[in-house]
């Protein structure tokens, strides 16, 4: 087990699932090397069997772009006694499987200290690029950086814009950012780097809610424009203020 050997599981799957320890604690299944939905897919349906069959000794669950790592305790469960049972619940998976992947909408009140610039390095007009953020639909491949914050697949080249050269020290809760081909919304007051186009009332991240992250890997997010009034009354209603 102190190897990183990989081994196909031999699955009907868009690629063949790999899989290899992470120290002696975590496993890592890889369902392939590029950023796809078909592979998004595959994990999400992971995730939903994971949590509709809850295995004895798995700690918790980390899905990525392109891998799934499970945490277990090895004295409840060893690594072979896991594989193997991880293997049965993958076998279960077929293409009409239903999968835990919802549909959401998220307020944008267009206001972003850098939506000028994305205009501008795109050779737009601020309405332009408001109107193209807002055209498509986007899945959620991963939650990371910090707690609840969506990477978001699918947005429009022609809005691409690279990250900030010097992060701001603090981004507020809600602000929607572009940063190269990729969109997203920060749940928490954090420093960052991404150009900040608009913010939402809406709280991406709350501990006291059963599942705390808004959003989930597989999840199919639109982004819907509002005025400032409405931003300020979702506010109210979000934060109490």
């Amino acid at each position: 087990m102190g190897s990183s050997h990989k081994q196909s599981l031999g699955i009907d799957l868009p690629n063949s699932i790999q899989h290899y320890p992470l120290g002696d604690q975590a496993i890592v299944f890889s369902f392939g090397d590029v950023i796809s939905e078909a592979i998004n897919i595959q994990i999400r349906k992971v995730i939903t069997c994971l949590e509709n069959c809850p295995q004895a000794g798995v700690i918790e669950y980390v899905p990525a772009y392109t891998t799934i790592t499970i945490y277990y305790d090895p004295v409840v469960i060893t690594y072979q006694e896991l594989l193997a049972a991880l293997q049965i619940t993958l076998q279960n998976i077929s293409d009409d499987f239903n999968y835990g992947s919802a549909k959401k909408e998220i307020p944008v009140y267009y206001n972003g200290d850098d939506l000028a610039y994305v205009a501008q390095y795109n050779g737009l007009t601020e309405e332009e690029v408001i109107r193209i953020h807002c055209s498509r639909e986007y899945r959620v491949y991963m939650i990371g950086f910090v707690p609840g914050f969506p990477y978001l697949g699918g947005m429009d080249g022609r809005i691409a814009t690279p990250r900030k050269e010097v992060p701001r020290l603090r981004i507020e809760a809600g602000a929607v950012g572009i940063a190269g081909q990729q969109t997203g919304v920060y749940p928490i007051a954090t420093p960052g780097g991404w150009q900040i186009i608009g913010h939402t009332a809406l709280q991406l991240f709350e501990l006291s809610r059963e599942k705390p992250s808004l959003l989930e890997v597989g999840d199919l997010v639109c982004f819907v424009p509002i005025g400032y009034d409405e931003f300020v009354q979702l506010k109210t209603e979000s934060y109490g203020h």
